[in-house]
């Protein structure tokens, strides 16, 4: 799924970072929830919001669809074009 990415405590929550926010995963008394859910196709049902999935504890976990959603966020962050930092493009050449 995401070999490289980094496992992080964000906003108090278990979160993956490749190179920047992935997904992150919480839990709460009737669920567990993922977010960003981005293109959640086939989660539909689990969908809560404009980015959250919510999985019901009394549920089996759709183990290979949560899997295709992360891959397909690691494939989206592995195609976008490194992005560089305002300070940095604002820099001219000669002072880098």
């Amino acid at each position: 799924m995401a070999p490289l990415a980094e496992e992080r405590i964000s906003y108090g929550i278990l979160g993956y970072f490749y190179p920047t926010r992935l997904v992150y995963f919480g839990g709460a008394a009737h669920h567990v929830a993922l977010y960003p859910a981005g293109d959640a196709k086939g989660l539909e049902r689990y969908r809560y919001g404009a980015s959250t999935l919510r999985f019901p504890l009394d549920e089996p976990l759709p183990i290979a669809k949560i899997k295709a959603l992360v891959s397909a966020r690691v494939k989206e962050r592995d195609a976008a074009p490194v992005k560089r930092t305002a300070a940095r493009a604002r820099r001219p050449a000669s002072a880098r």
